[in-house]
C-alpha cells in the first residue's frame, strides 16, 4: 500500500513540474523581441501580430568617430507600425530622450512599446553623414505592454 502511495505522489510532483515547465515556458513567448533592419526593409514579426517598416533616417547629428564635439548628437529613425487591424503609423524614434527637442527611444502602439536600441554605422571623421543615406541599419526592441 506504501508503494502504490510513494509512486501516486511521485507521479504528482512529476505532473505538477511539467505544468510549471509548460506555464513559463509560454509566458517567455511573448517576451521583447530585437529586430534589425536595413534602411527601407519590412519585417513582420514572428512574437506579435505587428509589422515594422524601417523608412529611413531623419536626422543624423552624430558627432563622428575621432572629432571634439560639443555634444554627442542625435539620430532619429522613422520606422512605419502597423497591426492587421490598423492603418499604418509612422514613429520618430532617436538614439537618447530629450523631450526640449522632441526626442523619443520609445513610444507606446496599440499595447506595444516599441525602443530604439542602435543605428549603424556611426559617423567617421572624414566623412560625417555624407554617403550613409540608404545604408543605415538599426536595431530596435519590441515589448508587449503589460496591462
Amino acid at each position: 500500500m506504501t508503494r502504490y502511495k510513494t509512486l501516486i505522489f511521485s507521479l504528482m510532483i512529476f505532473t505538477l513540474a511539467s505544468c510549471i515547465s509548460k506555464k513559463d515556458a509560454q509566458s517567455d513567448a511573448k517576451a521583447p523581441e530585437t529586430i534589425y533592419l536595413n534602411e527601407g526593409q519590412k519585417k513582420s514579426l514572428k512574437e506579435f501580430p505587428i509589422a515594422i517598416k524601417f523608412k529611413g533616417i531623419s536626422e543624423d547629428s552624430r558627432c563622428p568617430e575621432g572629432a571634439n564635439c560639443i555634444w554627442a548628437g542625435v539620430a532619429v529613425a522613422a520606422i512605419e507600425i502597423m497591426e492587421k487591424s490598423t492603418k499604418p503609423v509612422q514613429l520618430n524614434l532617436a538614439t537618447m530622450d530629450m523631450q526640449e527637442r522632441g526626442y523619443q527611444k520609445s513610444a507606446n502602439f496599440n499595447g506595444y512599446t516599441i525602443s530604439l536600441q542602435n543605428v549603424l554605422p556611426y559617423p567617421n571623421a572624414d566623412h560625417g553623414t555624407q554617403g550613409l543615406k540608404g545604408s543605415y541599419k538599426i536595431a530596435i526592441m519590441v515589448k508587449k505592454t503589460s496591462n
